[in-house]
């Protein structure tokens, strides 16, 4: 399809597995992803979503959680 690429050429693309890009289409964090019969489709110059930010361990009360 032109202008589109698939979940298994976006994994290739951005370094990470299939399954996380079709999490990031279900969640709506790549625009213009689209669920076309039972296959994403997602805009070929879509922008690989932000890794989320990493909350930083603290101790609490002499105990780290």
């Amino acid at each position: 399809m032109n202008g589109y690429i698939t979940v298994q050429e976006a994994a290739e693309k951005w370094g990470v597995t299939e399954r996380q890009v079709q999490l990031w289409c279900k969640s709506k964090k790549i625009t213009g992803a689209t669920m076309l019969s039972r296959i994403w489709i997602i805009p070929e110059h879509a922008e690989r979503p932000s890794p989320p930010r990493k909350r930083k361990r603290t101790k609490n009360n002499g105990t780290a959680f």
